[in-house]
């Protein structure tokens, strides 16, 4: 799955994935929604969103899932 989503990108195509792969996400990703009990907490790039994470649940969940 990791190749061909790196494949698609690289080609231009538009992805959207629901992934818990946290690590792969932060790879692939220009734009990362964190998601809470089914409703949007957080909206940035992936570098901003796992760099520096403004909302505290966004915050909890990386460092359990990054770590």
């Amino acid at each position: 799955m990791r190749a061909l989503a790196m494949e698609l990108k690289a080609a231009g195509m538009t992805i959207v994935m629901a992934t818990h792969e946290m690590q792969f996400a932060r790879e692939i990703a220009d734009e990362v929604l964190f998601l809470d009990d089914g409703v949007v907490c957080e909206r940035g790039t992936a570098e901003q969103l796992f760099s520096e994470p403004a909302e505290p649940r966004t915050r909890e969940f990386l460092a359990r899932h990054l770590a």
